[in-house]
């Protein structure tokens, strides 16, 4: 029994071994998207952009916006992914974390492209109980969930083209165990959308004395018929840039 291994040593002071980033190559703080090919989009608005790593579903560019360093990292699909990443970003020197996804409307009048921001989570997945008691709320900080909010809205009015929402919303594990009936369920619970890492982003921020939060660009809706694969969404498209931008104004403006 003396050879048991504790992983919560594992990894501390070297290059980790899912992100494949060591100590000294990022920022303090980290936008997560899900998908790695949307780490680029997050580099457009960075300047002296550099790749650090890509391994599996992570992959992982830092650059400057307004002076200060960034670090753009991609999560992968649900949440265990998520709990490395952010278990790994961590250990190198990430201390705050911005998701910046995808995800679907569950109430009337969200529309494709509209920015949804996250005030906490309905844990509907497997790897925060892992974690946590089941009774452990998984929330943003505070702080970076009204910043969001607050810019979200300044850069709504400015520019048009989208809505704002702010709500709570459910992580799934089981994407196409997403019935009708449990879209309905969420939807009478007043949930605003639902998506699949926020609430192990969000647990696992908490447990290890770091700041999380969530704007994400809306994909479709679950209760109004809006096309899930439509992959000409331009609405979408423009979604996710409008999300970084707010993401990367909220890091500046809290000196994350």
């Amino acid at each position: 029994m003396s050879q048991l291994i504790d992983k919560s040593q594992v990894g501390q002071n070297e290059r980790q071994y899912h992100i494949a980033v060591a100590p000294g190559e990022v920022s303090s703080v980290a936008l997560l998207p899900g998908d790695p090919f949307r780490v680029p989009f997050v580099a457009e608005f960075l300047t002296d952009v550099k790749e650090v790593a890509h391994n599996r579903e992570h992959r992982t560019m830092t650059g400057k916006y307004k002076g200060k360093l960034i670090t753009a990292t991609s999560t992968g699909m649900g949440c265990p992914s998520t709990a490395i990443a952010v278990e790994e970003l961590a250990r190198v020197g990430v201390t705050s974390f911005i998701r910046v996804g995808s995800s679907a409307g569950l109430q009337p009048g969200v529309e494709p492209g509209d920015l949804l921001v996250s005030e906490g989570s309905l844990r509907n997945d497997g790897t925060t109980a892992a974690y946590a008691h089941p009774g452990f709320p998984a929330v943003p900080d505070l702080a970076i969930a009204l910043e969001l909010k607050r810019i979200a809205n300044e850069l709504q009015v400015g520019r048009g083209g989208f809505a704002v929402h702010s709500g709570i919303n459910a992580s799934d594990d089981a994407f196409y165990a997403e019935t009708p009936e449990w879209i309905s369920q969420l939807n009478q619970l007043g949930i605003l959308n639902v998506e699949m890492e926020s609430s192990a982003l969000y647990v696992v921020a908490r447990l290890r004395g770091l700041r999380a939060g969530m704007i994400c660009a809306c994909s479709s809706n679950l209760v109004e018929g809006a096309s899930l694969y439509d992959k000409k969404n331009e609405k979408l498209k423009a979604g996710w840039m409008n999300s970084i931008e707010v993401a990367l104004e909220t890091a500046v403006a809290l000196d994350l």
